[in-house]
């Protein structure tokens, strides 16, 4: 089989792959179909959080298909238990929807919240998401999301939605006194937008809005989740306590399952038939995320923070780079030299990174070692120097 001939073929032409076949890995190492080696700067988007084949997460996944692999939400399983309550304990969150990916997740979200805002009163009431945010590729998801650039082949757009400015208070302020509002829905770093933190004090202000007018406070957490900027969940850099939180990637460490954290105000608005999936909470994915969850503790979170004070170190004031942007490791690289040259030249190199608009994306393994970083830094550096 020619993998790549067979692919241009037989799949939907829906992504831009890069001229690569990556037939096995080890930890932030991949191997291609000649054996060559590459250290892997993306983990999958965020994905595989302690690297490619960890093996406490195998054997857990593994444990528990030689159990059993499926059995519907008709019928209580274990992992799925065991993983909301402990997500639940950790966040303080009331009760979890499961699913298989953060648009779902999201999705599910957006119901809680449209729900919640008919039994206060008020129908069909609108949610208010930012202006260059990213919440997923389904048709109300797509919605949501603040990015023209996305919207435009797929009109009409799911209607409920309000765009506001992001880090502008006085813009959120704006639409929340024009519409009935359901929810504020944010992500802390805006991912998909070049990796750009929201201020502190402009989350603290959807904060007190959303207290003053009964208003849903939905925090994103799909890519900054489960460790990825140095705390478990990214809002909990800001001090703040949202009603919903999504999250799907990292917490499945390779399997897909997304997660809908309800908080106590709207734990009951979904009833029995009111949202379903039949995947969702599935028990292997399910045993693969309670590994990988309790392996984030304060010890590897701390590593998070050093290891991106590292990478900023490194890289801001560097020859051809303009800024470093993020948080913990979910950080960009603003450069001068055209992203996608800068990809393929790390990548002829052994170094596979990823794009962010128009910015270099950073997502490694959150163990990654600090010898393959450095490595990958300086070859990051020396494409980054080279002229046009």
């Amino acid at each position: 089989m020619n993998v790549k001939e067979d692919d241009k073929k037989y799949i939907a032409n829906t992504y831009a792959r890069f001229p690569l076949e990556i037939v096995r890995g080890s930890g932030s190492l991949a191997y291609d179909e000649n054996g060559r080696e590459y250290i892997d700067l993306g983990s999958g988007i965020a994905v595989n959080i302690f690297g490619f084949s960890d093996r406490e997460w195998v054997a857990a996944v593994t444990n528990q298909l030689n159990a059993f692999q499926h059995t519907s939400n008709l019928y209580y399983s274990a992992p799925c238990v065991e993983l909301a309550k402990k997500l639940c304990m950790r966040t303080g969150m009331s009760r979890v929807f499961f699913s298989n990916s953060g648009a779902e997740a999201n999705e599910c979200a957006i119901k809680a919240a449209r729900k919640y805002a008919e039994l206060c009163g008020r129908k069909n009431a609108k949610i208010i998401t930012l202006e260059n945010s990213f919440h997923g590729r389904t048709l109300a998801t797509l919605a949501a999301t603040g990015q023209d650039a996305f919207h435009r082949d797929f009109l009409p757009l799911t209607d409920g939605f309000l765009y506001a400015r992001a880090n502008d208070t006085e813009s959120v302020y704006a639409l929340a006194n024009g519409s009935d509002i359901a929810a504020v829905m944010f992500e802390c770093v805006q991912g998909e937008g070049g990796v750009l933190p929201l201020e502190r004090d402009f989350v603290k202000d959807l904060e007190k809005l959303a207290r003053k007018r009964d208003i849903l406070l939905i925090a994103d957490e799909v890519q900054t989740g489960n460790g990825r900027t140095g705390r478990l969940y990214s809002y909990m850099n800001f001090g703040i306590t949202p009603d919903i939180v999504t999250t799907a990637k990292g917490l499945g460490g390779g399997l897909p399952i997304g997660a809908t954290m309800l908080g106590e105000r709207v734990k009951d608005v979904l009833s029995a038939g009111m949202h379903g999936s039949t995947f969702g909470g599935n028990p292997a994915c399910c045993a693969g995320a309670v590994s990988i969850l309790d392996r984030i503790d304060d010890k590897l979170l701390d590593d998070v923070m050093r290891k991106s004070e590292l990478i900023i170190s490194a890289l801001s004031g560097a020859k051809g780079i303009k800024s470093v942007s993020g948080m913990g490791l979910m950080l960009g690289i603003e450069t001068e030299r055209d992203a996608g040259s800068i990809i393929t030249e790390c990548m002829e190199n052994g170094v596979l990174v990823i794009k962010a608009k128009n910015k270099l994306r950073l997502l490694p393994a959150l163990n990654i070692p600090d010898e393959l970083l450095l490595k990958a830094l300086e070859i990051i550096k020396t494409a980054c120097a080279k002229q046009e």
